[in-house]
C-alpha cells in the first residue's frame, strides 16, 4: 500500500512556483504573512483567499496535499472559534445553553480569526511543498549570510532549520504508518472521552518517539562520519536571483502592502 505524501513534504514539479527562487518564495511568504495579520476586513481575507487559491493552482500541487495541514490545526480552529463566540449572559446571544451564550459578534470575530489561520497555513505550506530541502537550506543560509560578520553560525542554523522542516513530514509519515499498523492489529482510535483517547494513542506515541530518536541518532552519526563541520561548504548549484524572481518578489510585496493598507 502506497503511503500518501505527508504534510509539508516536497512535491517535485516544473511549475512557475517550483522554478521561483527559494529566497523569493521566502520573501513573498513573509510579506503575505505580515499583510494577512494586518487585514481587518472580510474583503481583505477574500483577496488573500483568492491569492492563495491562485498560487496553489499555479503550483500544480493537488489540493488534497496542500490542505493536509488543516487537519492538524482543526482543534486550533475550533478553539479560536469557540473562544470568541462563548459568552456569559450576552445581550447578542444567538443560542443559550444554560448560563453560556453563543455571541453573534463574537462568533463572527472567531470565524474571521479562524479563516486567517487557515489561509496562513495554506499559504506558508506552499514553500515546503514546492521547494526541496537542499534549496531551502541554501536560501536560508544566503539570507542570513550578513550575520556571519558578527560570528553568527549561519550554516549551522540553516542546517538545523532545514532538518527541523524535514522532520515535520517525516513525523507525519511515521505516525500514519504506526496508526495503520495498530489499526490492523485491532486498535481503535475513535474512543470517546479524553482518558480513553489518551490510552488509545499511547501505543502510537511511544514507538513514534523511539523511531524519531533513532532517525536523529542515525543522522548525527552519518554527519559525523562524513566530517561535517558546516564551514566552507561549496554548493553544486549557486543561487542566482533572476529578473523574473525580482519581479515576482516586487509585485507580491507591493500587492501585500497595498492590500494591507486599503483593506
Amino acid at each position: 500500500m502506497a503511503v500518501p505524501v505527508p504534510f509539508g513534504q516536497f512535491v517535485p514539479g516544473d511549475s512557475a512556483v517550483h522554478r521561483l527562487d527559494a529566497r523569493a518564495k521566502i520573501g513573498v511568504t513573509l510579506a503575505f504573512t505580515l499583510a494577512l495579520f494586518a487585514l481587518d476586513s472580510w474583503w481583505g481575507l477574500a483577496v488573500a483567499g483568492v491569492t492563495v487559491a491562485a498560487a496553489v493552482s499555479l503550483s500544480g500541487v493537488p489540493w488534497r496535499l496542500a490542505a493536509r495541514g488543516l487537519k492538524a490545526i482543526s482543534w486550533l480552529l475550533l478553539f479560536t472559534l469557540l473562544a470568541n463566540a462563548l459568552r456569559l449572559d450576552s445581550p447578542d446571544a444567538l443560542v443559550s445553553i444554560g448560563p453560556v451564550d453563543i455571541d453573534g459578534p463574537g462568533l463572527a470575530r472567531g470565524a474571521f480569526f479562524a479563516v486567517r489561520i487557515l489561509l496562513l497555513v495554506l499559504g506558508t505550506s506552499l514553500v515546503t511543498l514546492t521547494t526541496s530541502p537542499v534549496a531551502l537550506t541554501d536560501a536560508l543560509s544566503s539570507i542570513m549570510r550578513p550575520l556571519a560578520r558578527v560570528r553568527f553560525p549561519v550554516d549551522d542554523v540553516a542546517m538545523m532549520l532545514s532538518i527541523a522542516l524535514r522532520f515535520v513530514p517525516t513525523t507525519a509519515e511515521e505516525a500514519e504508518r504506526i496508526v495503520v499498523a495498530q489499526t490492523a492489529r485491532g486498535a481503535r482510535f475513535d474512543q470517546r472521552g479524553l482518558i480513553a483517547k489518551a490510552r488509545a494513542w499511547l501505543p502510537v506515541l511511544v514507538p513514534l518517539f523511539v523511531r524519531l530518536f533513532r532517525r536523529a541518532d542515525d543522522l548525527a552519526i552519518a554527519m559525523e562520519s562524513r566530517c561535517y563541520t558546516g564551514q566552507g561548504r561549496t554548493r553544486l548549484r549557486e543561487l542566482v536571483m533572476r529578473a523574473s524572481d525580482w519581479a515576482v518578489l516586487g509585485i507580491a510585496v507591493t500587492g501585500c502592502v497595498v492590500t494591507a493598507i486599503l483593506l
